[in-house]
């Protein structure tokens, strides 16, 4: 194989991965085997980072750990308030809010959730803290001492997580919700004061009848996204 023809193959499975990875929300009872797992987390950590300080570090739930977090945290969810190590942001506006809306609006409609239904559309919230039925769930946490840029580091892990959990034939949804509670997380699995949550991943294998699986969001245009400077 030759150069161009090799360069032409990577661009497409990439290609491919990227166009066809998708938030999922629906995960069949099926637990992933523990070197799969693995794989995904050997491939996670040859994300790049700044000054190679590799700040994550990822607690990884299966079997009983799984359902014991997921009972405790769905219970939390509905008796605390947020507390998030990383501040939300105060408000959403202009297009981020319309594309914010979007997303909501076709995630409601998949699932049957009427506009101004807020019995149901809390249900759907609550499936956050549920894990949406995943049989492992990721927490990916950073050290207090790098700050934000920490925690833009482990962005880039978890998008390799993502993508190879993709490559494997998993689902995956990285999780922000998580992270609202990451004071009762750092309690539930002993982590120490210095580490901080930046999000959480529920993966497993994907129910492709599922009805919150039906949906795809979209991308703005390329012209939206940058700007050339030429002069």
């Amino acid at each position: 194989m030759n150069m161009t023809t090799l360069e032409t193959t990577d661009s497409a499975v990439l290609t491919r991965l990227l166009q066809e990875r998708r938030s999922c929300r629906g995960f069949l009872d099926r637990p992933v085997p523990r070197p799969v797992v693995e794989q995904i987390l050997d491939l996670a950590r040859l994300s790049p980072s700044w000054c190679n300080t590799q700040p994550w570090h990822v607690l990884v739930t299966d079997g009983a750990g799984t359902e014991r977090f997921r009972k405790a945290l769905s219970a939390q969810a509905a008796a605390e308030e947020m507390t998030p190590d990383f501040a939300f942001p105060a408000r959403y506006a202009g297009v981020y809010q319309k594309r914010r809306r979007e997303c909501g609006v076709q995630l409601y409609d998949s699932v049957g959730v009427a506009r101004g239904d807020r019995e149901a559309s809390a249900k759907q919230a609550a499936r956050n803290f549920q894990l949406f039925g995943a049989p492992h769930t990721a927490i990916v946490t950073t050290t207090a001492d790098l700050g934000a840029y920490g925690a833009i580091d482990c962005g880039l892990y978890v998008q390799t997580f993502l993508l190879a959990a993709q490559s494997l034939g998993l689902g995956a949804i990285p999780q922000a919700a998580l992270a609202a509670h990451s004071s009762f997380i750092r309690e539930h699995f002993a982590l120490p004061t210095d580490r901080l949550v930046v999000c959480g991943i529920s993966f497993g294998y994907p129910d492709l009848e599922h009805a919150a699986n039906g949906f795809r969001t979209t991308r703005a245009d390329l012209t939206e996204t940058f700007d050339w400077v030429d002069r």
